[in-house]
């Protein structure tokens, strides 16, 4: 199952070896999430996770400089009949998981407004950056529902249980500075610099032994769910996965031979 190289909604790119930009690419609604777009997506997050190809790590960003995605598509929402509702959740929840078990590092450039589902995107990558005109918010509450693609879980995470309630109950948006103080983002930059932020911090991850990467991943991501001794031993059965690879013993001998290490993922 490889990547598909074209997309009705997205746009793939490949600014730098091993590194591969996933651009959701509807800027005329504002890059908003349509079934389209849902069924998108989570093949872009399958496809890697069965066949990673070359790409060692992913930055998800939107097209333009106004919105990264401005959630659901509430007007292809409107009038839907509640299986027709529940149908195309169904999708967005398939797939903010397969981008959460996606084994590549996925950054998100957060280019613009990130409300609803975009902002439950950027909270699911692994860490973001953002333009410092980018706005988040979680808005469903004041629309009859409630966050559906993980909200109520990784924001917790990411900027606390109290802070994650204030900003989940009250609806009310937050900008770039507040996202970097409470932890939801990383880093801002300012719009022109973004992408190249981005792509410089994800080619640094790909120049990284590929293997070395998924690994460590997946046991950070563990630390969340386990206690310490628990997670742990997950850490030493990731770590013991590694040693018989030959980037081991390719790291360890560019080391000696004082040279950039090629790592082929094997």
């Amino acid at each position: 199952m490889s990547l598909p190289e074209s997309y009705e909604t997205l746009l793939l790119e490949r600014p730098a070896d091993h590194v591969l930009v996933v651009r959701l690419n509807r800027p005329e609604v504002s890059n908003a999430l349509n079934t389209q777009m849902g069924a998108d997506l989570l093949s872009v997050w399958q496809s890697l996770y069965v066949d990673p190809g070359q790409a060692r790590c992913v930055i998800l960003t939107g097209t333009g400089d106004k919105a990264f995605c401005a959630g659901g598509d509430l007007k292809e929402r409107n009038n839907m009949t509640n299986d027709e509702w529940q149908q195309q959740h169904a999708l967005f929840e398939q797939g903010v998981m397969a981008l959460m078990d996606c084994p590549l590092p996925v950054i998100a450039a957060v280019n613009g407004a990130a409300f609803g589902g975009g902002c439950e995107f950027a909270a699911a990558a692994d860490f973001a950056y953002c333009s410092s005109t980018a706005r988040f918010a979680l808005t469903e509450v004041s629309l009859g529902v409630m966050p559906g693609a993980m909200g109520t879980q990784n924001l917790p995470r990411a900027v606390g249980l109290r802070r994650a309630k204030e900003i989940i109950l009250t609806a009310q948006p937050f900008s770039a500075e507040q996202a970097l103080a409470w932890g939801m983002v990383n880093a801002v930059f300012e719009p022109d610099a973004l992408m190249a932020q981005a792509v410089e911090t994800a080619t640094r991850i790909a120049g990284n032994a590929p293997l070395s990467t998924r690994q460590a991943k997946k046991s950070v991501s563990m630390s969340a769910q386990l206690d310490y001794h628990t997670g742990y031993q997950f850490e030493i059965e990731a770590y013991n996965r590694l040693v018989t690879t030959q980037d081991r013993l390719e790291g360890v001998r560019a080391f000696n031979e004082k040279r950039k290490p090629v790592f082929k993922g094997q």
